[in-house]
């Protein structure tokens, strides 16, 4: 009796133990589901500190569609390869409107804005992303011919109906407009949702030029409450991509570094959004800067000084900002020759990297190279 009682005390302490390993099993399990998730929901909150302190440092050329689309990205993929570059800013929407290539986007469908030079980006996104390019989806924001066209609504008009229009005929988009922000916003979605490693939007300012001072916006503006809408807007898009855990970037002129009139009437303050993006990025192509400018007979046949000079000029307006509060100062730098300028000189290799040069000798550690027909060489640029 007592063996059959000691043989059933001990089956029954076996399916305890079976029982309270599966349960501890269990446990063990889900546990670290748990904090898998809890982690992707961390990873999504984006830290623009953590994000400073670790990001790539770039070192990009500007990529147009059409170039992307074509067999030339072979060649371009190599320079990255064989030299000091390491990134591309890629036109997502160009200065015409067209977004490049067949985009998932309601807003982008309606507008009839697709032309797909690109054939594939998820295909393209992957072959960079594996040859550890870092890539930038280009965004051009108010000149916008597409959308004026697909929704005149929209179109930035004169009082007596005319479209105001850069010098190419383009046609502007009223940045006034909250339509015309969620249509640009819903574009910077789609490309943080596909992979896009970060964000920069271009003409995110008022028009200067042609017909631009006869402008009717609709709502009360002037140079004092022009930089409210543009930062509003900022407001939309970079909560929007933030969600994405993806940095936001903006290009501003060069010129607005200095010139508080510039600032104002295009409603761009270097300082103050270089306290709310993540990346600013002033175009101080040496050509853009009158004979004069920094004391220099010619500033596009002197490269080096030139760029220190707009670049120190950064440094001292944007002093008050503590690091992390400031946006990475990412230049953009000339790498084509303006014919159009008086005294000009070839912006060869030697010319380029005096750029880099003086990028680096005024503290800053990143720079983006400017050609409009996306033509590059080696030239001027350090072997990897």
């Amino acid at each position: 009796m007592k063996r059959i009682l000691s043989a059933c005390i001990i089956v029954l302490f076996s399916i305890s133990c079976m029982l309270a390993s599966s349960y501890c099993n269990t446990v063990s399990t889900a546990q670290p589901s748990d904090n898998a998730q809890a982690s992707d929901e961390t990873d999504l909150e984006f830290s623009a500190e953590n994000w400073k302190k670790n990001h790539t440092k770039v070192r990009g050329i500007y990529v147009t569609g059409p170039t992307a689309g074509s067999d030339r990205m072979a060649d371009i993929i190599s320079l990255i390869n064989d030299t000091e570059l390491n990134a591309i800013v890629l036109d997502v929407k160009d200065e015409a409107g067209n977004i490049t290539f067949m985009m998932d986007n309601e807003k982008v469908v309606e507008s009839g804005a697709c032309i797909p030079y690109i054939k594939d980006i998820n295909a393209l996104l992957e072959e960079l992303h594996d040859n550890n390019i870092y890539v930038i989806a280009r965004i051009p924001c108010f000149k916008d011919p597409v959308l004026a066209e697909a929704s005149p609504e929209l179109c930035l008009r004169t009082l007596s109906g005319d479209a105001v229009t850069d010098a190419n005929g383009n046609a502007w988009v009223n940045p006034c407009k909250e339509e015309v922000w969620e249509y640009i916003t819903s574009i910077a979605g789609t490309c943080a949702k596909l992979g896009f490693d970060e964000i920069q939007l271009d003409y995110v300012r008022f028009p200067v030029g042609q017909n631009s001072a006869d402008a009717y916006y609709g709502v009360p503006t002037s140079d004092e409450n022009k930089q409210e809408y543009i930062n509003q807007f900022l407001s939309m898009v970079t909560e929007l991509v933030h969600s994405y855990n993806t940095p936001l970037t903006a290009d501003v002129f060069g010129t607005i570094i200095r010139s508080n009139v510039d600032s104002k009437h295009i409603g761009q303050n270097y300082a103050f959004l270089a306290s709310k993006l993540d990346v600013i990025c002033p175009m101080i192509y040496p050509s853009h800067y009158a004979n004069g400018e920094f004391d220099l007979d010619v500033p596009d046949a002197r490269p080096y000084e030139t760029i220190l000079a707009a670049l120190t000029a950064s440094k001292d307006v944007l002093s008050d900002l503590s690091e992390d509060q400031c946006a990475v100062v990412r230049p953009w730098l000339q790498a084509f020759t303006a014919n159009w300028v008086e005294g000009h000189i070839e912006y060869n290799g030697w010319a380029i990297r005096q750029q880099i040069n003086a990028v680096y000798d005024a503290g800053y550690e990143e720079w983006i190279l400017w050609n409009s027909k996306s033509e590059y060489s080696s030239y001027g640029l350090e072997s990897e």
